[in-house]
């Protein structure tokens, strides 16, 4: 198979040696591309390395084909080298999968048509549903002969139109009635409204939109930081029950702030649509229906008759009584991962697709808000550390923008094996904030004085990206204070010489401290 796509100038190859790495790389890419790409790897062991990325694809809707190399059936459980049980290995995360059927001579026609039906099916599959699909290819010895002319035909069929179901009665008697509608955008790439879709949607006074970073929307009338709104009420039995919705309107992936999520399972939201092509999750446990078209046209259907309300207003207002206070809090704390957060959002270069690791990375993002020049995403299908830097690099190499990553110390020495890579555009630049530890932990509910919290919850080190970078030809800077971070920041934004990464140090122990402390403040 590596013969026949290195042979064939229609294909781009890539050759990356750790399979979690090259599957992430692909998932990067296809995450920019919005088309599928192919991973293809030998029998055995190598495929498991894929799973993680094949269920990222699963949950992030991306499209990407898997290609197993396998041996014969017959030498599967025999002691054999370098064999697995190959089928069905990833049930529980893909669209499709099979395994073709072995031709030894040209009369066997059947498995030839067999074979045509499965590779058709699996790439309409992956193209229209928006995620992975899983082929399984047994080969035996000799590997290495090919055929002069291809038997198949290959092609991506009419069924590929937009599933669209019409909006239901139920919706719009819900919808005319609500005084209090909640509208959250989460995870929308590439964008689904333009500016004057959203200043349509909050004409309607009842109507209050939350989005998160990765919806990729700035816009006067939304509350882009749900956090910051909730915080600081949630514990407020009066108050945050004045923000309870009549109806919930979810539009795009999954959503990453855990607040709204446990606010409105909470105060048990009484109905909730989900609209658009992407999955519909019964994330509150009251979806009423998944409304599957694109969000504009749903928009354009909506009533224009608005009720008297003063729940957007209300909340807006809530919301830039937060936000005046922030710059205080900010002056008053020390150096931490706030403040350094602080400063990276405030001088990112504009016009860059941004990634960001997981998983106190994402959550500082939701906190600052972005730039409209920026395309955000994130690896928050599983919202697992694997793979965050070799997604973005991936990504850097399928866009057109500049990429910048964001991620945290355990994300990247974890992803490591990222930096083994030939094809890293020269501008790719990561910035990596080293707090010794997985910090997510101090900032969750638990006990952190305990003897077994900092080696097998925290996991602290002393570890640094130095020979990393040394023995990858990566540009290195260093930064452990606000006076060297203005120095050193420029250096690594302007040089695109060849890839960098600016190191940021920030103090262990102090910084759950400091965003908690936040949120009583705004209180």
């Amino acid at each position: 198979m590596t013969i026949g796509f290195t042979a064939d100038d229609f294909f781009k190859c890539y050759s990356i040696v750790d399979e979690r790495c090259a599957a992430h790389f692909a998932l990067g890419i296809a995450q920019q591309l919005q088309e599928p790409v192919a991973i293809l790897c030998t029998s055995g062991s190598a495929m498991l390395n894929y799973y993680p990325a094949v269920a990222e694809a699963f949950y992030s809707e991306i499209p990407l084909i898997v290609l197993s190399a396998d041996r014969p059936p017959h030498k599967i459980d025999i002691g054999d080298g370098q064999t697995i049980r190959q089928q069905h290995v990833y049930a529980n995360h893909i669209l499709f999968d099979t395994q073709l059927e072995m031709i030894h001579n040209e009369d066997q026609t059947e498995y030839l048509v067999t074979n045509e039906r499965a590779i058709n099916k699996a790439i309409n599959i992956s193209i229209s549903k928006n995620g992975p699909v899983h082929l399984n290819i047994p080969f035996e010895e000799p590997l290495y002969k090919k055929v002069e002319q291809f038997s198949l035909e290959v092609k991506v069929m009419d069924v590929l139109k937009d599933e669209t179901t019409i909006i239901p009665d139920q919706f719009f008697e819900n919808w005319n009635k609500a005084k209090r509608k909640l509208i959250i955008l989460s995870t929308l790439n590439p964008p689904v409204f333009e500016k004057e879709d959203l200043d349509l949607l909050s004409s309607d006074p009842s109507v209050l939109i939350m989005s998160e970073v990765s919806a990729n929307v700035v816009h006067k009338n939304i509350v882009w930081g749900i956090d910051t709104l909730i915080a600081p009420i949630e514990f407020d039995d009066e108050q945050i029950a004045a923000l309870q919705p009549d109806l919930v309107v979810t539009i795009g992936g999954m959503i990453v702030s855990k607040k709204i999520k446990q606010y409105l399972r909470r105060f048990e939201t009484k109905i909730h649509y989900h609209i658009g092509k992407r999955r519909a999750y019964d994330t509150f446990f009251k979806l009423a229906a998944h409304i599957k078209m694109p969000p504009r046209k749903w928009l354009q259907q909506l009533p224009t008759d608005y009720l008297e309300s003063n729940y957007q207003q209300q909340w807006l207002d809530h919301f830039k009584m937060y936000l005046d206070k922030k710059p205080e809090y900010i002056q008053r704390i020390p150096w931490s991962d706030f403040k350094i957060f602080d400063l990276i959002f405030n001088q990112l270069p504009g016009n860059i697709t941004l990634q960001l690791g997981n998983s106190s990375t994402i959550r500082y993002a939701q906190l600052f808000k972005m730039n409209d020049t920026h395309r955000v995403f994130s690896n928050r299908g599983t919202s697992g550390i694997d793979g965050c830097t070799s997604t973005a690099i991936g990504a850097a190499v399928g866009g057109k923008q500049q990429t910048i990553l964001i991620t945290g110390d355990v994300s990247f020495f974890y992803d490591s094996n990222a930096l083994w890579n030939n094809y890293i555009p020269d501008n790719f630049k990561i910035i990596l904030i080293n707090n010794s530890g997985g910090g997510i932990f101090r900032i969750l509910p638990g006990e952190k004085d305990e003897s077994y919290f900092s080696t097998f919850f925290e996991t602290t080190h002393q570890l640094d990206a130095t020979h990393l970078c040394k023995m990858h030809d990566v540009g290195y800077h260093k930064v452990g204070d606000e006076f060297a971070f203005a120095k050193a920041y420029n250096s690594f934004i302007n040089d695109n010489t060849r890839p960098q990464l600016l190191e940021i140090f920030t103090p262990r122990e102090v910084n759950d401290e400091i965003l908690l402390g936040y949120f009583k403040y705004l209180k």
